[in-house]
């Protein structure tokens, strides 16, 4: 039989394609989020268009690999989910993941979590993936927990919020 290691019940995940621009342009510079990722200044379409070009949808090539999160009944993009960081030596990498507002609390990023994880160790054969989550996004620590990661330890004052810093739980997967 057959493994489909990037379809779900309701979503598949996806490479970028130049379609999806408008959306990263919007989602990237949506400043809501900038406190839950390593992202603080804007991104120009230019900018972004240039990702999506000179991607060589290699994740050796490209050291990350970013996935565009559709919902198969409609087509419609969800969210991305991301691996960056990738250390081919170590056979790890750091997980991203973000779901449209108006998408979360339906299940999605459990499922595409889930089938990210089940490619990353099935099918790349990686060893491990790490998430880096602010100590106070109870939402996103109970979905990596969900999908199997664990709190491996706290790193104080990690991110910078304004004036103020976070801790962040370090959070972990073993294949």
């Amino acid at each position: 039989m057959k493994t489909t290691y990037l379809k779900g019940e309701h979503l598949r995940l996806r490479a970028v394609e130049p379609e999806d621009l408008d959306l990263l342009y919007t989602m990237e510079n949506d400043p809501e989020t900038w406190d839950v990722s390593n992202f603080n200044v804007p991104y120009s379409r230019y900018a972004l268009r240039q990702y999506i070009e000179n991607s060589q949808c290699d994740m050796y090539a490209d050291r990350q690999l970013r996935l565009m999160i559709v919902h198969l009944e409609d087509e419609e993009v969800l969210g991305t989910l991301d691996i960056t960081d990738f250390a081919p030596l170590h056979a790890r990498g750091e997980v991203g993941i973000s779901i449209r507002r108006e998408f979360q609390g339906k299940g999605y990023a459990t499922e595409a979590l889930g089938l990210l994880c089940a490619y990353a160790f099935n099918f790349l054969h990686l060893k491990q993936l790490v998430a880096h989550i602010a100590v106070d996004n109870e939402a996103s620590i109970r979905l990596f927990t969900s999908c199997g990661f664990a709190k491996c330890g706290v790193l104080k004052e990690w991110w910078r919020v304004g004036d103020c810093f976070k801790d962040v739980v370090l959070m972990q997967r073993l294949c």
